[in-house]
């Protein structure tokens, strides 16, 4: 699984920005009037966490004031990756249509309910501690590594902070209240990493459950 950048770098949070961009068309597709799929992945997951859209417009600036291709931030440019601009547009001008998005839902400080996502990015996003567990420990070579779902629940539980519990429990109980059906619920635990079936005669809503079930009673042994 590919790792967030680290809050250390000084631009981290305008790269998770363009990692939806990547992860849609490389191509930024925003006007001034509408955001493109990727921006508005990004502005959908940062309506329930405002202080990212504030970061992101705070490293913006830094970037269009420092200069895009100023040897001051060359390196952490070069971490970015390649999104290209539009017709008849340069970088900094789709840089700068961006932080309009950002600061105008900034103004609009109501947050949003959620929706289920609607992007692999966004899902990964949304739901970082269910898609480590599901990703590491549920994936295609499940059978070759352990015994039982139990067992590998286990070594989950025995490698866990108390945050990465109380992350995986609020993703759970958010991704079970979004997906109204099973098939959404199917379609993005498969985005998230599951690569095996629940349980012979669980379906994949009861498991989940049983594992939050664990989860808590982890929490409050």
């Amino acid at each position: 699984m590919t790792s967030s950048p680290s809050p250390g770098f000084r631009f981290h949070e305008v790269q998770e920005l363009l990692a939806a961009y990547a992860a849609h068309t490389y191509t930024f597709t925003d006007t001034s009037e509408t955001p493109g799929p990727a921006l508005s992945a990004y502005l959908r997951i940062a309506s329930a966490d405002p202080e990212r859209a504030a970061t992101a417009v705070h490293q913006l600036d830094d970037i269009l004031r420092t200069g895009l291709h100023s040897p001051e931030i060359a390196n952490e440019i070069a971490l970015f990756p390649e999104i290209e601009p539009s017709s008849g547009r340069s970088v900094e001008d789709c840089l700068r249509i961006i932080r309009e998005h950002l600061v105008r839902q900034l103004q609009n400080s109501a947050r949003k309910s959620w929706t289920l996502p609607r992007t692999a990015w966004e899902c990964r996003e949304r739901f970082p501690e269910l898609n480590q567990f599901l990703g590491a420990y549920f994936h295609q070579d499940f059978s070759d590594e352990y015994t039982s779902y139990s067992e590998a629940i286990d070594d989950y539980l025995s490698g866990a902070s108390e945050s990465d519990l109380d992350q995986l429990l609020r993703d759970i109980t958010e991704l079970l209240a979004m997906a109204k059906t099973d098939r959404d619920l199917k379609k993005t635990a498969s985005i998230l990493g599951l690569d095996v079936s629940p349980p012979p005669g669980i379906s994949l809503r009861q498991w989940l459950n049983d594992v939050a079930k664990v989860v808590y009673l982890q929490q409050n042994k």
